[in-house]
């Protein structure tokens, strides 16, 4: 990540020197072009000055025309020197006076030609006319100057121009490079730093001995660090809880098999002796004491199970579907009618059509622990009622985030009430805590039912709160979730959100 930081900026630093070097360059050469404008404009001015400088044809054939240069190019040629040059050619291509090193092309009109000729090493600027003399008839006429300032551009652009800002571009480069080095440092010492951490190394790191670009990240990592230490601590305590929880049962039941297995053993060295087949016989308390005994290590092992498939990084990558209320309660009534008939409870459905989004298998998990809690701590001859329906907004919180989240407009609710003994209202707030068990409670349970519920509740965004009884005993347990997720579009549960 450095390295490609580095390079990053290495090229977001280079690439605008190159491109104002370039843009100097384009400056610079504009420059010498309005220069070199102007001095064609020079050459121009003064070619029709040298035309008038013919007097006369020349009197033979090899002899050149009655020349006598005018004062302007007089001047113009003593104070140029060895920069410029003259020639007077004929309509054929012969230069027939001046400099014959001149080289040109008769011109097809009366307009001035420029072009570039070099001689000795030197690139001149020649201007090209074919004009009217006074004594020698149509001539062309011609004047080349060295000091063009757009070929002297050219000739320095190397030494002047590309050399310099190459070598300022790589003396950038070099610095750049170790300033972006000597930046990095305290980044490289915050990741070895973090390489060289232990997993179980999850104190914070010190804020104050990194940079402050690099704060923020430091910063979410620490909160990081502390979110996965508490993680790894309610891991921890709730494995220490679960085996505690285990233990008893296990025991128990360890407990009953070894006493059998020691009744068997006697039995059998009794029938040795007398020459029988060894038989052990148990009671029907024996049996009863077995079965509830697995029963209850049974009913743990899955309770456990659901706490942990609960959990909403299991159930995040899940995904959601709609859940229809009434028939999962329709359902319930079904799974535990036997099992409240054998009681003698009388058990109802109060249900209305209504539906939620979220996971079935977690909201069956959750209603199925709300039952079976009602219909195990009511009395003989008691009463439970399961319902479900809609209403504007949830009762079982003073929240005002809960009461108002944007895009929930109606809220569904799944409650249980029952005749039972209760819950005391200051126990109330720790009844959802992971093997809490109320005071007073005779009936035997692991703890764990109304946890598993209330992490259901959690993960969708739900509210799960406790009253009394409709029949002014009892306890009333209301389920409330949102019908539609806080935004519309895919969901995301980490967040508790419909995106």
């Amino acid at each position: 990540m450095t390295a490609n930081l580095r390079f990053r900026l290495l090229v977001l630093l280079l690439v605008p020197l190159m491109l104002l070097a370039a843009m100097g360059g384009w400056f610079s050469y504009s420059a010498a072009d309005e220069a070199s404008t102007q001095h064609d404009q020079r050459l121009l001015r003064l070619l029709p000055a040298l035309a008038d400088s013919v007097l006369a044809p020349s009197i033979a054939d090899d002899t050149p025309p009655l020349v006598s240069l005018t004062p302007a190019i007089e001047d113009f040629l003593r104070s140029q020197g060895d920069e410029v040059g003259y020639a007077i050619g004929d309509l054929r291509g012969h230069v027939v006076a001046g400099d014959a090193w001149i080289r040109f092309d008769v011109p097809a009109t009366g307009t001035a030609e420029f072009h570039s000729q070099e001689h000795d090493g030197v690139t001149y600027r020649v201007g090209v006319l074919k004009a009217e003399t006074y004594g020698a008839g149509e001539m062309v006429v011609m004047l080349a100057d060295s000091s063009d300032v757009r070929q002297q551009w050219v000739r320095q652009l190397l030494m002047h121009v590309l050399l310099p800002n190459l070598l300022l571009i790589a003396g950038a480069a070099v610095a750049i490079y170790w300033s972006v080095s000597r930046a990095f440092k305290p980044l490289h010492k915050l990741t070895q730093a973090v390489e060289r951490r232990s997993p179980r190394d999850l104190s914070p790191i010190n804020e104050e001995t990194s940079p402050a670009e690099v704060r923020p990240l430091v910063r979410s990592l620490n909160r990081l660090f502390s979110l996965v230490n508490a993680q790894a601590e309610g891991q921890r305590r709730f494995v220490a809880d679960a085996a505690h929880q285990l233990r008893t049962p296990l025991a128990a039941l360890q407990a009953q098999v070894e006493a059998w297995a020691l009744s068997a053993q006697e039995a059998q060295r009794i029938a040795k002796r007398s020459g029988e087949q060894a038989q052990v016989v148990l009671n029907v308390e024996q049996i009863e004491q077995l079965r509830d005994a697995t029963r209850r290590t049974s009913q743990l092992a899955r309770q456990l199970l659901a706490l942990s498939r609960a959990d909403a990084r299991n159930a995040e990558v899940q995904p959601l579907q709609e859940v229809d209320l009434k028939e999962l309660c329709e359902s319930m009534l079904e799974t535990f009618i036997d099992r409240a008939s054998a009681k003698g409870l009388d058990f109802g459905l109060e249900v209305q059509p209504a539906s939620v989004w979220g996971h079935s298998w977690l909201l069956r998990e959750l209603v199925s622990n709300l039952v079976e809690n009602a219909i195990k701590y009511t009395p003989k001859g008691g009463s439970v009622t399961l319902g479900c329906g809609l209403r504007t907004q949830p009762l079982g919180t003073d929240d005002a985030c809960l009461l108002n989240q944007p895009g929930v407009k109606q809220w569904a609710f799944v409650e249980v009430d029952d005749d039972g003994p209760g819950v005391p209202e200051e126990e109330r707030s720790q009844i959802t805590q992971r093997f809490y068990r109320a005071q007073g409670v005779a009936e035997e349970g692991t703890g764990l039912g109304l946890a598993i519920a209330d992490e259901i509740t959690q993960l969708h965004q739900g509210v799960l709160s406790f009253a009394d009884g409709s029949f002014g005993k009892g306890l009333l347990v209301r389920l409330e979730l949102p019908v539609q997720p806080v935004s519309e579009g895919s969901v995301d549960i980490s967040e508790g959100r419909r995106a």
